[in-house]
């Protein structure tokens, strides 16, 4: 009872430490699996490509950076091709706002009044809060991406340290969560070159935000297609220029590829985790209390670390059993 104890207060302490810490971990841990995606592509250079290493280091990196620096510079142009469509969605939502009372019973539009006018003001209050929301999320990202910059210069530094090569613990960790980015850039990397060619075709505003935006919440277990399938349909219903057939594309189309996808992500990414989906969940609630976004977007990778890790101690090593899901394993071994 008292280990018991100790280990729920530690568990708690541990947690709290993540939370406070979250302004300096969060961006060290994304240069961390950013530098693990990386150090793949030294491997494939060095073994496939018959580059040496001390080129394919400084290459990869460059062409890593100036992928962060591309990420940045398309979301903040499509956030000012947001603020210039702005006008727009107000006129459309006030279309609408017209419409509905048109078709309400007198006694609503009686009881309403100078209510009316109201509602057309919060087209504008809506789409204003929206876009310094959209505005200070990039402001905050962009200053990340410095910090994570400069984290990811000094890891790819030591770029062996990322390597297949590597053995023991730090070895496992680099192998399994390299097979599961690795699987999963591929699926996510296709999914959101067709949704973006999909999106470009039937001229959908901001398309290769919504390209972007799926290849990074394909990542988040369980929740992170439906988001992506979700977060692009008030743009589409506001869109005065998109008829009605491209809208009910531009919602079908990628639906079918997320359903592709779903299908094949068992043959393609695996157990490479090694975690039972329950564990996913629960740990997609976990870190997403502790760091938001970030959180849901490392959760599955990082629990899959923590498991490999508590597998290495013989005390602990009932825990990883229960995240792996043996529970047959787990019961003898208490």
């Amino acid at each position: 009872m008292q280990t018991v104890c100790l280990a729920v207060l530690a568990t708690v302490a541990i947690a709290f430490a993540l939370w406070w810490l979250r302004p300096v971990l969060i961006p060290f841990v994304m240069a961390l699996f950013i530098a693990l995606a990386l150090g793949m592509g030294v491997d494939l250079l060095a073994e496939h490509g018959r580059v040496p290493r001390r080129i394919a280091l400084p290459l990869v990196l460059l062409l890593g950076v100036l992928g962060l620096f591309g990420i940045g510079a398309l979301v903040a142009v499509s956030v000012g091709e947001l603020a210039a469509n702005s006008a727009a969605y107000r006129e459309k939502i006030a279309a609408l706002i017209d419409r509905a009372m048109a078709i309400a019973p007198p006694s609503l539009r009686a009881q309403l009044g100078a209510g009316t006018e109201k509602l057309r003001e919060i087209p504008v209050a809506t789409i204003g809060g929206l876009l310094q929301t959209v505005s200070s999320t990039v402001a905050g990202l962009l200053s990340n991406s410095l910090i994570v910059l400069v984290f990811l210069f000094f890891l790819m530094l030591g770029a062996d340290t990322f390597s297949r090569r590597e053995q023991g613990a730090w070895g496992a960790i680099v192998q399994r969560v390299q097979a599961y980015l690795a699987g999963k850039l591929a699926l996510s990397g296709v999914s959101s070159v067709l949704v973006g060619i999909t999106f470009l075709a039937l001229d959908v505003p901001l398309a290769l935000v919504w390209a972007l935006l799926t290849l990074v919440l394909t990542f988040i277990p369980a929740v992170g297609v439906t988001i992506a399938l979700l977060l692009p349909l008030p743009v589409l219903w506001l869109d005065p220029g998109l008829s009605r057939t491209a809208f009910v594309l531009a919602l079908a189309i990628p639906g079918a590829i997320h359903f592709v996808a779903n299908l094949l992500e068992p043959k393609v990414v695996g157990d490479s985790l090694g975690l039972h989906p329950i564990t996913i969940m629960m740990a997609l609630v976990f870190w997403t209390m502790l760091w938001g976004p970030v959180g849901a977007l490392l959760a599955a990778p990082m629990t899959a670390v923590i498991a490999i890790l508590l597998e290495r101690f013989e005390g602990s090593r009932p825990i990883a059993q229960l995240l792996a899901g043996q529970f047959g394993a787990m019961r003898k071994a208490l």
